[in-house]
């Protein structure tokens, strides 16, 4: 591999991991191993500290290409938890209130899912990386201040549900970038009268590159010289 030319990497990121981790790490795994004293390196989509799977890194000169990885389309699977919503859409935060989800059945969230389907606009979240006045929104978030996002165009190509089990329901998502898993699990609990958030996400594919060819940090380490 010439990590200076460039490379494309894949990994499956560890819960807990920022993306920015993955890639300090990387960084600091081929400089270490191959004694070089500086490389470019880049991750091709955030994804949550929470959610696992898919991240593209790339290398060298590769990192000049990483706008048109970004714009591939991204295929998840997600669980979303019916009846209580969390300020961040996800575990990260603490449930701040509780709704009734007994009245939804299977065929209600088919209906809603079509409404979700296709071209639309989302409001990010507020715990997300977008900038507000020249700070992460994550931040001003984690302090308690109440900051609102303008809507972003998305697309959400593929919509469906995988296992209808409430107050859970597992669906795979094919998106375009940009599209925030935790918002949606957020506009579906309210189009469905009740409140949601996200408690499992993977990311299985991103364009024609897919999780089961991907590497874990610690074997791309262990088995670097090797590659």
């Amino acid at each position: 591999m010439d990590f200076i030319k460039g490379e494309v990497l894949l990994f499956d990121k560890p819960y807990g991991w920022t993306s920015f981790q993955l890639v300090n790490k990387v960084r600091f795994i081929i400089k270490h191993k191959l004694k070089v004293k500086k490389i470019k390196v880049g991750h091709a989509g955030t994804l949550d500290p929470l959610a696992t799977g898919l991240v593209l890194i790339c290398t060298g000169l590769e990192t000049k290409k990483i706008g048109y990885y970004q714009d591939l389309i991204k295929e998840y699977v997600a669980t979303v938890k019916l009846g209580a919503t969390t300020p961040s859409f996800d575990l990260e935060t603490e449930i701040d209130e509780y709704f009734p989800y007994e009245h939804i059945t299977e065929e209600m969230v088919n209906k809603v899912l079509k409404q979700y389907t296709g071209e639309t606009f989302q409001e990010p979240p507020a715990f997300s990386a977008k900038f507000v006045d020249g700070v992460r929104a994550y931040k001003h978030a984690r302090k308690g201040k109440s900051i609102k996002l303008l809507d972003k165009k998305i697309v959400i190509h593929t919509l469906e549900i995988l296992k209808f089990n409430l107050p859970y329901i597992s669906m795979r998502i094919e998106c375009s970038k940009g599209t925030y898993i935790r918002a949606l699990a957020r506009d579906i609990g309210k189009s469905l009268s009740s409140g949601a958030h996200l408690t499992h996400l993977l990311r299985r594919r991103i364009g024609d590159y897919r999780i089961e060819n991907s590497l874990h940090i610690e074997e791309f380490e262990r088995n670097l010289v090797f590659l």
